[in-house]
């Protein structure tokens, strides 16, 4: 075989692709041909692991494929062991598995801020019990999304981009591109929220130990907040392994700080420890603290709920570094369900424990135990172990306590120092996965070039290809939030962020699912369609529960966004379950239609337009496109003829295609080799469309050059004519003063390779067409095309000032009641057409000049036989069935000067049209030549400046005045 160029030439001086040898078939994305061969070998074939020369060894095959490397320009990536070739270790990318790439950064993503400083609190708030059913109720939310995640993760290779890569090549990327900036800012934020969590308990360990902050309360954590965010960034721009060891190390403080805390929770409680609520195991604390006690502002189920589920966010930490994972498809689903199983027990426990363990108020005051076993005036938990609280608690002043110290769980603890150990390392672990996730998501997102002015964010840097500015963007939004400084104010902000994620998640999973599509194929099958749409409705009702407001500007962003990438339209094809969706919907629908019987109320016009490669024929794709968009089908056929019909046509049609779009027409396109014009025109007219979604009028240009052409050629041309009236069609040709094909005029002022490579070229029908008329001259009902067209084009904006003028042929008799009739016609049509013009002289003779010339223009085709006998005329045209005789003209004169005659009427009338639209003549194929009919055409429409289309209809009704 030999290769083709960029312009679809066979070049003989190209090389023949040479195979290269890939691990795994999932790298290669493009289409298999069966005639890419070595040998004869077809293109994907799958080989032994050990191979003998010359012969293939028997045993279990792997998947190492055969194939022809990427075209110069698009390198493709290598498969591990061509990248270890000549290349030294420590050049490769760090790739993580999914114990230490997900399942440690999960849970250190999900033991965070909140564990250590507002699990306590929120026990306290809401009671053991509801504090229970908001730790389930977000592990629900959580496990439902981790089982849709694992499903869309296992169903093909896995990128970077983590969240953003899955939901954009599910869904689109219209919802992709809105949910992955959503998801990167609310990362960012989460950078703020964790740093702030870490400030809280250094401000207060600096009170602490030095008796005062260092400025205020306030400003303490905005400027440790800030000292720390720097410190992490330098972290992460040293590079995804340094990060990762500091992972590990965080990890193990945080387990040392379990069973410290544990430890702590069995070891008697000191006469310190019970002053600030502290009592050891006891079985009514355990009960009294079960139910809840709301208190302040955010004291309610779903103010919690709020408060908390932003801890229950890690899930996604392992899923956000993709592509540093050495098998997502096995990392992803494994690592991030084992962090949501063991993170729930380990909240359900500390819940259980820390709230059976202290009160919810206490003084911290050595003075006030019970002098006796008298309790009267005492009130709270405390009065039953020997302590007296009463007064701050009916004060509202208590200083510790579950309720009132947010350092609970260090108190508790058997060495305070390894909790707080504890909190730096989930927070400051939390804030740098945070960091890490949200610049490699953006910079997937940055890398789609789904939105402008934001690529800089996509640019790597190093063996790991660091999104470097992506990491200094993220760093700038954390510290604006965390100048807010409050912690239970930056929590409720990013939950919706989180929710309206985890919803678009399970819904491209449900979606994928219903669509029904052979493509989706995940190998991980522990999942349900159901549970998926369920779980993201429950995080759409949650998202309002929390706050309604909020959850509005967050779907209020997602709308936008989605809108402006649906605008824009980006060439980009990911094999979204949208398409197989909308692939779906219209068979569904084109099967239903197919059941409809036609009715004239529903007839539309169903266009098929010659246009060859449309970008040559913009005038005439434009014109047909305005009244057909958004109301009737429209196709531009190319017919190829020659030894151009054995070309492959798929990246020609790809090209139209996009030609099409960029010019916002809403046409299919299809192209199909025959030996002539008429040949392939009947094929297209017969095979096109797919039952009711079938064209019914055939469009046209004009045969501009009909008489510097080959006769057969125009013989083929009126034969197509001929043959769509016979296949039941309506015709139409428009007609330009300077013509419809500009590919000539193009290649005359060296612009054709422009136009080949899909450059926009305007035409007239582009611009407004301002207060002008449009003409119609009713020569002959067709069932009422002609009246239906110009209707068309009044309802689009660009000819929507433009007043439809109709001309009828009369008698000077009875022009007044020919007029009325042809106004109470266009009244019961509801045809917005007032100006009626009667032509009583349409039954003149032509002038002399014209009449010479339309002989001069058949005078080539004519036989001059003399009138001779029908034989020997059939003996003349054999060979040209296209030629006049005598007799044919004689008998066709009278037709022939009416034709003449109306062209001078319409010079007449419509010299300043915006468009012109005469009835097409129809003529008997066996009595009127090609030649003559041709000439007839072209004497209708001489010399007309303004566009002009010649249209009859199939006498089909497509007009109705009476409903039924």
């Amino acid at each position: 075989m030999v290769p083709l160029g960029n312009d679809g030439v066979q070049n003989e001086e190209s090389p023949q692709p040479q195979p290269v040898l890939y691990q795994n078939a999932r790298q290669d994305h493009r289409r298999p041909s069966i005639y890419s061969t070595l040998d004869q070998v077809p293109h994907y074939a799958f080989y032994a692991n050990t191979a003998v020369p010359g012969r293939l060894k028997k045993s279990r095959p792997s998947l190492n494929v055969l194939r022809s490397p990427p075209p110069q320009g698009t390198p493709d990536k290598p498969s591990d062991e061509e990248a270890n070739v000549g290349s030294k270790p420590e050049s490769q990318p760090v790739r993580f598995g999914w114990v230490k790439g997900v399942m440690i950064r999960c849970m250190l993503n999900i033991w965070g801020v909140i564990l250590y400083l507002r699990l306590p609190w929120i026990t306290a708030q809401a009671g053991i019990g509801l504090t229970w059913v908001i730790i389930l109720l977000s592990s629900l939310v959580t496990t439902i999304t981790g089982l849709s995640i694992s499903a869309i993760s296992t169903n093909g290779r896995v990128k970077a981009g983590g969240t953003y890569f899955l939901i954009s090549r599910s869904l689109g990327p219209e919802l992709g591109g809105s949910i992955g900036l959503i998801f990167a800012f609310a990362n960012a934020v989460a950078v703020a929220m964790h740093t702030v969590g870490f400030s809280e308990t250094v401000r207060d360990l600096i009170i602490e130990y030095s008796g005062g902050p260092l400025v205020d309360p306030v400003n303490d954590i905005r400027i440790i907040g800030v000292v720390t965010v720097v410190v992490l960034l330098g972290v992460c721009m040293a590079g995804m392994e340094w990060e990762s060891k500091a992972q590990i190390l965080f990890f193990i403080v945080i387990l040392i700080s379990f069973v410290n805390y544990f430890m702590g929770t069995v070891i008697p409680a000191t006469e310190e420890k019970q002053s600030k609520g502290f009592f050891n195991y006891k079985a009514d604390l355990f009960l009294s603290n079960m139910v809840p006690e709301w208190r302040g502002e955010d004291g309610s189920f779903f103010g919690m709920f709020s408060i908390f589920f932003p801890s229950a966010t890690g899930i996604l930490a392992g899923a956000n570094i993709s592509g540093d994972l050495k098998d997502p498809a096995v990392a992803i689903p494994r690592g991030t369900l084992m962090a949501i199983f063991w993170t729930t027990i380990s909240y359900l426990t500390i819940s259980a424990t820390i709230g059976s363990c202290m009160v919810r108020d206490a003084s911290a005051s050595l003075n006030d135990t019970l002098l006796s076993n008298e309790t009267a005036g005492c009130e709270g938990q405390a009065c039953r172990y020997g302590w007296n609280f009463s007064e701050c608690y009916r004060a509202r002043d208590c200083t510790q306590g579950l309720l009132n110290n947010y350092q609970t769980l260090s108190m508790v603890s058997g060495f305070g120092p390894l909790v707080t150990a504890g909190i730096f390392a989930a927070t400051l672990s939390s804030a740098l996965a945070c960091l890490v996730s949200a610049p490699k998501v953006f910079q997937c997102l940055c890398q789609d070039n789904l939105y402008p002015l934001i690529g800089v964010f996509g640019k790597g840097y190093g063996k790991n290809n660091e999104p470097m500015w992506g990491y200094v963007l993220t760093f700038f939004i954390a510290v604006a939030f965390i100048l807010i400084a409050e912690l239970n104010v930056i929590a409720p902000i990013i939950s919706n962020f989180f929710l309206c994620s985890y919803a678009l998640i399970n819904f491209s999973c449900f979606h994928a699912s219903i669509t029904n599509s052979p493509g989706w194929r995940p190998s991980f099958r522990y999942y349900s369609r159901w549970t998926a749409l369920f779980g993201a409705i429950i995080s759409l009702v949650i998202m309002f529960l929390l706050n309604w407001w909020a959850a509005l500007i967050a779907l209020g962003i997602v709308v936008f966004l989605l809108g402006y990438v649906t605008y824009k339209k980006p060439d980009i094809n990911w094999g979204s379950s949208m398409q197989a969706g909308t692939y779906n919907l219209a068979l569904s629908y084109s099967v239903s239609l197919a059941g409809v019987e036609d009715h004239v109320k529903n007839f539309r016009p169903q266009c098929l337009i010659l246009t060859g490669p449309p970008n040559f024929r913009p005038a005439l794709v434009d014109f047909v496109g305005t009244f057909t968009k958004n109301i009737g089908l429209m196709i531009c056929g190319n017919i190829i003829m020659g030894d151009g019909k054995n070309v492959q046509q798929e990246e020609t049609t790809s090209a139209e295609v996009k030609w099409l779009n960029k010019r916002k027409i809403r046409s299919f396109y299809t192209s199909l080799s025959g030996d002539n014009l008429r040949d392939g025109a009947r094929s297209l007219m017969q095979a096109t469309g797919l039952g009711k979604l079938k064209p019914n009028t055939l469009f046209m240009g004009f045969k501009g050059n009909w008489q510097e052409d080959l006769p057969r050629n125009v013989d083929d041309y009126i034969g197509t004519i001929h043959d769509a009236f016979d296949i039941n069609y309506g015709v139409c040709l428009l007609r330009l003063t300077e013509g419809l094909d500009i590919s000539t005029k193009m290649k005359a002022h060296g612009k054709l390779v422009s136009v080949l490579l899909g450059e926009q070229v305007s035409s007239i029908f582009q611009a407004k067409q301002g207060k002008k008329t449009i003409d119609l001259y009713w020569i002959s009902d067709d069932g009422g095309l002609t009246l239906l067209i110009p209707y068309l084009l009044t309802r689009k904006k660009r000819w929507r000032q433009c007043k439809v003028r109709v001309f009828i042929i009369g008698h000077q008799d009875t022009v007044q009641e020919e007029r009325k009739e042809m106004l109470s016609l266009l009244s019961q049509f509801r045809l917005d057409f007032h100006d009626v013009v009667v032509i009583i002289d349409s039954e003149q003779a032509p002038l002399s000049e014209n009449m010479k010339r339309f002989e001069d223009s058949t005078a080539p085709y004519r036989l001059n036989d003399g009138l001779r006998d029908e034989a020997t005329l059939r003996e003349l045209r054999k060979d040209c069935p296209w030629m006049i005789s005598d007799r044919e003209m004689e008998q066709l004169k009278q037709k022939s000067e009416r034709k003449i005659r109306l062209n001078e009427v319409i010079q007449e009338n419509s010299p300043e049209a915006a468009l012109v639209l005469v009835s097409l003549p129809v003529a008997n194929k066996d009595c009127c030549p090609s030649a003559l009919y041709m000439a007839w055409l072209d004497a209708l429409s001489h010399n007309l400046r303004c566009p002009t289309l010649l249209i009859r209809g199939n006498q089909q009704s497509v007009l109705t005045f009476y409903c039924q």
